[in-house]
Order: C-alpha cells, then sequence, then structure tokens
C-alpha cells in the first residue's frame, strides 16, 4: 500500500516559532531575474555497489538541480516529507533553506542520522541548481577554489583479501595500471587467530597478521602511493592502541575507525597514545558532532562523509573549523558520480583538502552514469560548467536503478 509521506502531520513543523521559510520570514518574492520558485523534489535509487540515493529539485524556471544522498533505507520517504517544506521556496537561498529542513524536521531526528542524510541530499542538488541558476560553479558559491582538481584515493579490495601479498599486488597494479597515488585497503579482515567476534578484542596474532598487511603494502608501493587502512570502528580500545602502536614503523597515511564512534574519550587515549595517525569522522553528523572530533584533539586527520555529513556548506564549515587547528580533510566517499563530483567541488574551495575517497573502482559502469568524465588517473579535475558539471546518462540510470524504483523525471 502505498503511503503519501509528505502529508504526515507533526505538531512542532506545523507550529514552530522558528519557522524560515520565506512567507514566515518575510522575504521578497519579486527578485528580479533571481525570482524562482521550486515546484517539486523527486528521488530514484540506483543499484550500484551501494544503493546510491539520487535526487533532483525542480523549478518553475525549468531548470533542476541533481543531488545524492547516502545510501541508506528510509532517505527516499524522508525526502518526500520534506517536499512540501520546500514547494514555492527560492532555491537561491541554500542556507536557509538547510536550517529551514533542520528546524522543521527536528521532530524526526535532524540532529543526526539518516534525516540529516536526506537534507543533505537536497543540500547537494540545490548547489548543482543554484549554480545553473547563476552560470557559476558549485565551488565559487563555496567561496572560489585551492585548485583546480581533487586528488582522489582508491579504496581497493581482492579476492583474498587477508592474503597480504594479494594486497601488495592489488596496490601495484592500481598504482602502476590506473594511476593512482593514494590507496586505502580494509585491516578489519580474517586472519585465522580470532577466537570471539563479539569482544573486540585483538589476539597477537591478529595483529602479527595486520602487521604483515601493511607492511607488504607500503613496501611495495614506496613512495609512489600514500596508504590509508580502514578498521570500520571494529576493536576495543586496548585493541586498537597496541594495533597503532605496532603500525608506527610503517609509512600509514592514516589508520581509519580503529574503535567505535560513539566514546569519544576511548578515541582520544587511542590517537594520543601513539604516533600512528588516526582517521575519523564519517559516523558523526553535522559541524556540531565533527567539532567535537577536532577541538577534542581526538583526530589527526577528519573524515567526513559529504552526502551524508549535511552537504556541501556543512562539510565546508566542518573545514573551517579543521582548518582552525590544523587539522586535514579527507572525504569519506562511497557515492555515485553525483556525490563524488560534490566532495571533488567542496574539496577544491577548502584549504586543507588531503584526498576524495573513490569506492567503486571495481564496478565497470559506475562512470557511465553521467555523460562526462569524472576521475582520470588518480584526479578529479573540477569543472567549469555551472553547478557539479554533470549531466545524468538518464538511459544509464535507468538501466541500473534498484528493482521497483521509478525513474524521476527528465529536466
Amino acid at each position: 500500500m502505498g503511503r503519501d509521506y509528505g502529508s504526515l502531520h507533526d505538531p512542532n513543523a506545523t507550529y514552530t516559532m522558528r519557522n524560515l521559510s520565506g512567507d514566515a520570514m518575510g522575504l521578497d518574492s519579486d527578485r528580479g531575474p533571481r525570482d524562482v520558485s521550486i515546484t517539486d523534489v523527486q528521488t530514484t535509487m540506483v543499484d550500484g555497489n551501494f544503493p546510491w540515493t539520487l535526487v533532483r529539485v525542480y523549478t518553475d524556471a525549468g531548470v533542476t538541480g541533481t543531488g545524492e544522498a547516502y545510501w541508506g533505507a528510509g532517505v527516499p520517504e524522508l525526502i518526500e516529507r520534506m517536499t512540501p517544506f520546500l514547494v514555492g521556496e527560492n532555491p537561491l537561498d541554500i542556507d536557509r533553506l538547510y536550517e529551514h529542513l533542520i528546524q522543521k524536521m527536528s521532530g524526526e531526528g535532524s540532529v543526526e542520522g539518516v534525516t540529516v542524510t536526506a537534507i543533505s541530499g537536497v543540500e547537494v542538488a540545490l548547489h548543482d541548481l543554484a549554480g545553473k541558476l547563476l552560470g557559476i560553479p558549485a565551488y565559487q558559491l563555496l567561496g572560489g577554489k585551492y585548485r583546480d582538481e581533487a586528488r582522489v584515493y582508491c579504496d581497493c579490495h581482492t579476492e583474498s583479501e587477508a592474503d597480504p601479498q594479494a594486497c601488495a599486488d592489488e596496490a601495484e597494479r592500481v598504482v602502476e595500471d590506473l594511476g593512482y597515488d593514494a590507496l586505502k585497503f580494509d585491516l578489519d579482515v580474517p586472519s585465522g587467530h580470532e577466537k570471539d567476534r563479539a569482544n573486540r578484542h585483538l589476539r597477537p596474532g591478529e595483529i602479527r597478521h595486520k602487521v604483515d598487511i601493511v607492511e607488504a603494502v607500503t613496501e611495495r608501493v614506496g613512495d609512489r602511493a600514500d596508504v590509508a587502512f580502514d578498521c570500520h570502528w571494529s576493536y576495543s580500545g586496548d585493541a586498537a592502541r597496541r594495533l597503532a602502536h605496532a603500525l608506527e614503523e610503517y609509512d600509514v597515511w592514516w589508520l581509519e575507525d580503529p574503535v567505535p564512534p560513539e566514546n569519544i574519550d576511548v578515541q582520544e587515549r587511542v590517537t594520543t597514545e601513539t604516533m600512528t595517525p588516526i582517521g575519523a569522522g564519517e559516523n558523526r553528523y553535522r559541524v556540531t558532532e565533527q567539532r567535537r572530533l577536532v577541538e577534542s584533539g581526538v583526530v589527526d586527520i577528519i573524515t567526513p562523509d559529504l552526502p551524508k555529513v549535511g552537504g556541501m556548506r556543512e562539510t565546508r564549515k566542518i573545514a573551517d573549523v579543521a582548518n582552525q587547528y590544523y587539522v586535514p580533510v579527507a572525504l569519506h566517499n562511497v557515492s555515485s558520480p553525483v556525490g563524488t563530483m560534490a566532495s571533488a567541488q567542496v574539496s577544491a574551495a577548502i584549504p586543507n583538502s588531503l584526498a576524495v575517497e573513490f569506492h567503486s573502482y571495481e564496478l565497470g559502469w559506475w562512470s557511465g552514469l553521467v555523460e562526462e568524465p569524472v576521475i582520470e588517473d588518480g584526479h578529479i579535475e573540477i569543472p567549469e560548467q555551472p553547478g557539479l558539471g554533470l549531466t545524468l546518462d538518464m538511459d544509464a540510470v535507468a538501466e541500473h536503478m534498484v528493482e521497483g524504483e521509478t525513474l524521476f523525471d527528465e529536466s
């Protein structure tokens, strides 16, 4: 049975005193050439290596903006729920509309989690749309650029992910054949020494196995590439500290998410008690939570995920806070070309960008989802075309939609 999520009743959203709609704020609706209104918001979910949620914002000017929300159940329904709060609004007021949605959805979880993710997808689409309406690239909306291209780090995988030499072979291939000079490998892989999957403990044999992977990969690529290693929040504080200590003699770019994200005190002990750089942040939301990571000194590198954390301007705000503490930004990214380009646009506009992640190098049709080239030789050249600078290939989107999904309207 179909549900109209846009008509759900919420007294908090209806009667909030902090209503930031254009009508409530008394904004002039006649803005000359910038007099344009949102008419609809639609989503389509694409079945990639993650189920990507693409977002489109439509206007009465006949111009649309395309964005992407981080994957996950419930995001399209939340965007449908928010659409009535956007219809009739001027899409150029990006920051106000972001705060408007945060306020309207406060009773439905806009502090963190999937509600922020849904808002992020709309916010990215608004940047694409505003850039098109004004005739400027999205990075210009964020203050201009520091670089003409964004460095990309390739998240690498192999069928023998627990074999150090197989990982080293794949690292060699990705550097030499695919042209990347930045890589990441998973360390939370089976070693054969595990006794208990629940207690987060690492036995000595498990640590030796992970050291073997790091040693094999870093020695194989040498100075040709930087290499990070991901733990996916798997270990106890003690286990993470022992692992980080054991990796100190190797050229580890950063060790990512060695402990669960909820307890910052544990994260702080891991980071401060090792010389191995520690990265985290993909599971924290908005600048308020990311700020706590930076100001508490619990990360050496901050790793927000743009289509999850709050969108392009929120990521810019996070980078600004990090820059005050001389912390670099490595953007976590598991997106389609749309979310990837949004991350690249922000990467161009902030001083402290390290790289943008690419998680789909094994998916042969990834680049075919759009008409323009995206990643070449391990970098993304920042487009000068308006908005994100991408054009969806609607035939490719239709071909790869999640089963039962509906294609959104053309521009």
